[in-house]
């Protein structure tokens, strides 16, 4: 069975087969328009939190990385102040040890404190305070006591209790001196 078409016939099924067609690429195109809005709207609201992600991921970053080096500066800063306090007390610890042997009297013991800022007449200076007990005839404690004095351009002796050991064992005879040494302090 064979079935003839006008020519009108064939213009008409051809018409609504390319109609179907159109309308079924239609259908795909809205498809696809419609896929990549919702594809586009997800990728502007990824980037959007990404970027507040970064920023906010920076920003803590960036906040730790600051405490950080404040830490560190607050310990280099500590550390030149321990160091420098330790030169400053075995400058005075060693000049006193050299004055005492010119003295001709020995040291004991000796200590000091650690080094305070203050001012005098308005300058700025570190003060630290050294105690010792010396032991040697009177005559050289005295002139041990008299050598720290003038030794000491910014030292000075508070306070010398010598003790007198009388008899043949003069040179057993010891002082407890406290004295003050400063040093000006660049600011």
């Amino acid at each position: 069975m064979k079935i003839k078409l006008s020519k009108a016939s064939w213009l008409i099924l051809s018409a609504g087969i390319f109609v179907v067609v159109l309308a079924g690429l239609g259908v795909t195109r809205s498809q696809q328009l419609q896929q990549q809005s919702k594809l586009d709207e997800n990728l502007a609201m990824s980037e959007s939190r990404l970027s507040k992600i970064e920023v906010t991921q920076l920003d803590q970053q960036l906040e730790t990385l600051g405490k950080q080096v404040a830490e560190a500066e607050a310990q280099l800063s500590e550390a030149k102040d321990r160091l420098r306090q330790t030169v400053v007390s075995v400058d005075v610890t060693d000049k006193f040890f050299v004055i005492a042997g010119y003295s001709n009297v020995a040291v004991q013991n000796i200590s000091n404190t650690a080094i305070q800022k203050t001012t005098l007449g308005g300058v700025g200076v570190s003060t630290m305070s050294v105690s010792a007990r010396v032991t040697g005839a009177v005559e050289d404690i005295i002139d041990f006591v008299i050598n720290l004095n003038s030794g000491f351009t910014t030292g000075v002796v508070k306070s010398a209790t010598i003790t007198v050991v009388s008899g043949d064992d003069e040179a057993g005879s010891s002082a407890a001196i406290q004295m003050v040494v400063h040093s000006y302090e660049e600011k």
